[in-house]
């Protein structure tokens, strides 16, 4: 590895030998949440050697098997049935008769599908196939088999729950309450939400505001399909909607229109337009609202509104007042309570929460700060029992009611360890077992969906017993999620792992970092998988950005830097310690703006710290950041940070006092 001026160091023979037996002690209890080098135990017995021809065999079926995925992937039935017929009795059988299948699903027969079902009942490629079966019959119009094959039970992706409501309605049964709840998010609407949404209003079950509201639903999400296809139902123009979600200059340019749905239109083109121009959209607003109705133009107004709310412009408190209490969407009845918070109107967030749809208003964001509100107002048992709903220290708002509810966030007593018959029932679960073999095929997605399957239903010993198999085989994402999973056996060894402490340890301390920062960030960013890439690609255990990597490579010597060395661990946790240490220095030390700067990049903290007029509660500026991913990142990083705290301080903490206050002041910027 190269050296660098800011370099990880090494851990001292003495520390070595102290990690070799490290256990912390909490009271008289003994914290089981220790680094990963520290935690000893024989590993899960291997299978037999395969002697060099029987691996070669081996080799050649994964190869087989990998080529029959991508031909069930390019929809290719001849090859895929050539391909799986090579494969009597590989391991993945269930997935070979999937991956067979597949690709000419829509030409088999209802019995070819059962036969499958039944011979791989139970199993996660069962369950798949049975979902593109019923999302098959679905397209085919097939109500009697759709019905028959989804049961009593109902459930399953959106667009299964939609041909399910389409099949009651094509009867004659009354959907639309159903519906109206279901239809949330056009963006993943598909066939089956358009052909249910085409049906009601057909039907006379949806009358001309669901289909308003679902053409105003499209144009905030920026779904065009949906909002042309609403539009055409309303008996408007299409291609005008279409211009609307797409090139709103030019579909406010036509004029407000004479009916609702043209009216209807206009409005989605204002509040695109506010996207890229707030104060376009509010003059050409004022300008046409003689020719709206009252309540279009609190619509229009509050298109606006959430524009400038996601901008945190300052007039954005002054454009919710102009919604005149039109009926909001739920991304604006989120932005509307973020904005009140800023502000510090209580009364305002208490009404907008309270006029959230169950399903959000029991989110645990809005649960707190309802709480906060209610406590603001000295209705202090109504926000203890809001508090009490949610307090738990494995996240951001569950450890914040703690806190309220006068506790702190500490280790728990340590569990039973995992016995070995109980690791050796997990070794032997076939989901398990099919989701290890993928992952030695490096098809993580499918490894973790077989993963996910086998953990339904198991108590909070066999969770335990398959985190620890995760942690034998060195899958630590697959144990921390595992582990999340208990409510009473709290494993912190699983939940807040420290591996590679002996490099990370020496950096932080090099560097003054806090260390259990640079862990909440770590287990935020990859979850402990060394290898990750990102979708921008963002690479190893600290997702660092090739670019980012090439800059503080250069700021502390690393002269001959390339971007392979990202795939080094050791490279990898000193150039993005070194970033954190350098976003930490250019935002104060303050935790919140620096993990804000690491996900989204300095420019953009420096924007949202930059509209700041007076000192902002740490927990607010958090919920208020303009980036849904941003927010829960940080939300995460901080929650995980006082956990890992906790762990390495061995002594209660606050993430209130973590948080502290987002200050206005910012030095000189240094960061790009």
């Amino acid at each position: 590895m190269v050296q660098s001026k800011l370099t990880t160091g090494s851990v001292p023979g003495a520390l070595a030998l102290v990690l070799a037996s490290w256990t912390f002690t909490v009271g008289n209890a003994q914290a089981q949440a220790l680094p990963d080098a520290a935690r000893t135990s024989a590993p899960v017995p291997a299978a037999p050697a395969v002697p060099g021809a029987a691996a070669q065999d081996v080799q050649a079926d994964d190869d087989t098997f990998l080529l029959l995925r991508e031909a069930a992937r390019q929809n290719d039935a001849a090859r895929a049935n050539v391909l799986a017929a090579r494969l009597p009795n590989y391991p993945l059988a269930s997935y070979v008769d999937y991956y067979r299948l597949k690709p000419r699903l829509r030409d088999a027969t209802a019995e070819e599908v059962r036969e499958v079902l039944r011979r791989h009942d139970g199993s996660a490629a069962a369950e798949r196939l049975r979902s593109d079966w019923l999302l098959e019959m679905g397209r085919r119009r097939d109500w009697a088999g759709f019905e028959r094959e989804l049961g009593p039970q109902g459930g399953g992706e959106l667009q299964v729950r939609c041909y399910a409501l389409l099949a009651r309605a094509s009867r004659g049964e009354q959907v639309a309450t159903e519906a109206r709840a279901l239809l949330l998010n056009p963006d993943n609407y598909g066939e089956a939400c358009a052909a249910l949404i085409a049906q009601l209003s057909q039907g006379g079950q949806f009358t001309q505001d669901d289909l308003l509201w679902q053409l105003r639903i499209a144009g905030e999400a920026n779904a065009t399909g949906p909002a042309r296809r609403a539009a055409a139902l309303l008996g408007a123009s299409d291609a005008r909607a279409g211009q609307a979600v797409d090139v709103p200059a030019v579909a406010m340019a036509r004029g407000v229109g004479d009916t609702r749905a043209e009216r209807a239109i206009y409005l989605v083109a204002i509040g695109r337009m506010a996207r890229t121009s707030i104060k376009l959209a509010a003059v050409a607003l004022e300008k046409n609202s003689p020719n709206l109705g009252r309540e279009e133009r609190a619509i229009g107004w509050a298109g606006i509104a959430h524009a400038a709310s996601i901008v945190l412009a300052p007039e954005a408190p002054l454009y919710w007042q102009r919604t005149d209490g039109v009926a909001l969407t739920s991304e604006q009845q989120q932005w509307k309570t973020r904005i009140a918070l800023r502000s510090g109107d209580w009364k305002t967030v208490r009404a907008t929460i309270e006029a959230m749809p169950a399903w959000l208003r029991a989110d645990g964001s809005w649960t707190y700060w309802l709480g906060r509100a209610d406590k603001h107002e000295g209705k202090m048992l109504e926000a203890t029992a809001l508090f009490e709903r949610i307090a738990v220290p494995h996240h951001f708002y569950g450890q914040l009611a703690m806190e309220e509810l006068g506790r702190t966030i500490s280790v728990p007593p340590p569990v039973l360890p995992v016995s070995a018959n109980e690791l050796a029932q997990a070794g032997a679960n076939p989901s398990l077992q099919r989701a290890l073999k993928f992952y030695a095929l490096r098809l993580r997605a499918e490894g973790n969906r077989e993963w996910n399957w086998a953990l339904r239903g198991m108590s909070e010993r066999q969770l335990l017993a398959a985190g620890e198999l995760a942690r034998r085989n060195d899958l630590l994402d697959r144990m921390v999620e595992t582990s999340l999973r208990t409510r009473t056996e709290l494993d912190y060894g699983q939940r807040f792992p420290a591996p590679h402490f002996e490099v990370l340890q020496p950096t932080a301390q090099g560097l003054g970092l806090d260390q259990a920062w640079v862990y909440g960030l770590i287990r935020q960013e990859s979850r402990f998988i060394t290898d990750a890439r990102s979708g921008v690609g963002a690479s190893g255990l600290m997702q660092v950005m090739p670019a980012t990597a090439k800059w503080v490579a250069g700021k502390i010597g690393m002269d001959n830097f390339v971007q392979s060395m990202l795939n080094d661990l050791r490279t990898n946790i000193t150039l993005g310690a070194n970033y954190m240490n350098m976003v930490l220095g250019n935002f104060d030390g303050n935790q919140i703006l620096a993990t804000a700067a690491y996900n989204a990049g300095p420019s953009r903290a420096r924007n949202w710290r930059g509209v700041l007029e007076q000192p902002m509660e740490g927990a607010i500026f958090v919920e208020s950041i303009p980036f849904s991913e941003t927010r829960g990142y940080v939300r995460n990083v901080m929650a995980n940070a006082t956990n890992y705290a906790a762990v390495f301080e061995q002594k209660p903490q606050s993430l209130k006092a973590r948080l502290g206050y987002v200050q206005p002041r910012e030095r000189t910027a240094i960061l790009p």
